[in-house]
C-alpha cells in the first residue's frame, strides 16, 4: 500500500519527497506588471518550508493581453526573471521542485477577453489563426523562461474555462479550421504546446497539465479520451485533475452511480502521474487519493489553513485541517498578505468578521 511519506519519481527524473502537491492558488498577491512581490514569495517558500514535495506557483501569465487576474504573477515578460529566479531558488532551498503553473485567460481575461469563438454572452472575441498560434508560442517561451529561471519545470492549465480548456470544450469551440470541429483538432492547441515546451526546454525539465473534467460546456468522455492520450503519449510528467470534490459523482446523469474521480484512476497512465484536487481537508482525504488509484494529493483550501499540511499529517495520522471561519491574524501568520485575505474574503465562510 502506497503511503503519503513515500517518494515520487516522474520521467523526467525529478523526485518528489512524499505525495503532496501544493495547488496552484490565485492570491492576487504580486506587482501591478507581475513582478514577483514579497508577499507572494514569502507565501511559497513558507509551503515549501511546510512539507510540499512540489510547491506551485498560482495560474500565472504567458501573455500580457492573457492576463487573468490583478496582482498576477507574470511570465511573460523578460523583466519578470529576476523575481522568479529568487521564486524558483527560495523554494528549492526547501527541498521542494519549484513548478510554475502557465495560464492564459482567454475568455476570463481582464482586458479584451479573447476565445477560440466569438462568445457574445462573455463578451469575447473570437481569434484570429495568427493570435492561436501567437498564445500558443507565448506558453512555450514562458516555459522556456520559468527553465531559465531556474524552475524544475511547468504546468499547463487546461481547466476552468481559461484558454486551453476552451479551445477543448465543444460548446465554446465553435472553430471550423484545423484548431476546431472534431475532438483532436479542438485538443491540437494543448499538444502543439506541449510539443514546443519538449522542444524549448532540456529533457529533465517536468510538465504537467491541469484538467477539469465538467462545466465550462466539457464533455467528460472527451476529457477523459484526452487524460488518456495524453498519459499514453508520455510527453508529460504529470496529469493534475481538478475535481472540486474527491467524492462526488459527475454532474451528467449518465455517467452517476459512480465517483468523478474514477473515470480517471482507472486509466493506463504508463510513466506519467496522476493527481486529484478536491477538498482534500484531512489526513486521511489524502490517503484516500492514494487509495482510489492516484499517485499523489493537490493540497488547495488546507494548504492555505496550514502552510505545513504535509508535516502536520506525517506526525498525526488523524490531522484535519482548522474549521473556519478564521481571523484575519490567523492568515498572516500563515503567510498570508494583505490582498489574498482580502481576496479569501470572497470566499463565503473563510475569514471570520472582524469582532
Amino acid at each position: 500500500m502506497t503511503s503519503l511519506s513515500d517518494p515520487l519519481t516522474f520521467s523526467s527524473g525529478a523526485v518528489l519527497k512524499n505525495r503532496f502537491v501544493l495547488a496552484p492558488l490565485t492570491n492576487l498577491q504580486s506587482h501591478p506588471d507581475g513582478v514577483l512581490s514579497e508577499d507572494e514569495y514569502r507565501w511559497l517558500t513558507m509551503r515549501a518550508e511546510g512539507g510540499f514535495a512540489l510547491t506551485m506557483t498560482c495560474a500565472a501569465s504567458v501573455q500580457e493581453s492573457g492576463v487573468g487576474f490583478p496582482g498576477q504573477l507574470g511570465f511573460h515578460d523578460e523583466r519578470h526573471l529576476p523575481g522568479l529566479s529568487r521564486l524558483a531558488a527560495g523554494i528549492k532551498r526547501h527541498g521542494s521542485l519549484a513548478i510554475a503553473q502557465l495560464h492564459h485567460g482567454g475568455l476570463r481575461a481582464l482586458k479584451n477577453p479573447k476565445a477560440p469563438s466569438a462568445d457574445e454572452k462573455l463578451k469575447a472575441e473570437g481569434m484570429t489563426i495568427d493570435e492561436v498560434h501567437a498564445s500558443r508560442d507565448c506558453f512555450i517561451e514562458a516555459a522556456a523562461r520559468a527553465e531559465r529561471a531556474g524552475f524544475d519545470g511547468a504546468e499547463l492549465h487546461g481547466a476552468h474555462g481559461y484558454l486551453i480548456c476552451s479551445f477543448l470544450s465543444p460548446e465554446l469551440n465553435r472553430r471550423e479550421d484545423t484548431y476546431g470541429g472534431s475532438p483532436e483538432n479542438r485538443a491540437r492547441f494543448l499538444f502543439e504546446i506541449i510539443d514546443g515546451v519538449r522542444a524549448a526546454t532540456k529533457p529533465g525539465f517536468s510538465l504537467g497539465v491541469r484538467l477539469s473534467p465538467e462545466r465550462w460546456g466539457i464533455d467528460l468522455m472527451e476529457i477523459r479520451h484526452v487524460a488518456q492520450r495524453l498519459m499514453r503519449e508520455g510527453k508529460i510528467d504529470f496529469l493534475d485533475m481538478s475535481l472540486w470534490d474527491l467524492r462526488k459523482e459527475p454532474n451528467d446523469e449518465a455517467y452517476q452511480g459512480r465517483t468523478l474521480a474514477s473515470y480517471f484512476a482507472e486509466l493506463e497512465r504508463g510513466q506519467v502521474r496522476l493527481g486529484a484536487a478536491g477538498k482534500i481537508m484531512r489526513a486521511q482525504d489524502a490517503r484516500d487519493v492514494l487509495a482510489m488509484g492516484f499517485d499523489f494529493s493537490v493540497i488547495g483550501r488546507a494548504a492555505i489553513l496550514h502552510h505545513d499540511f504535509p508535516t502536520r499529517v506525517a506526525m498525526d495520522p488523524n490531522f484535519a485541517a482548522i474549521a473556519t471561519p478564521v481571523s484575519e491574524a490567523y492568515l498572516r501568520e500563515e503567510g498570508l498578505g494583505t490582498a489574498f485575505v482580502q481576496y479569501m474574503r470572497t470566499w463565503k465562510g473563510f475569514v471570520a468578521e472582524a469582532a
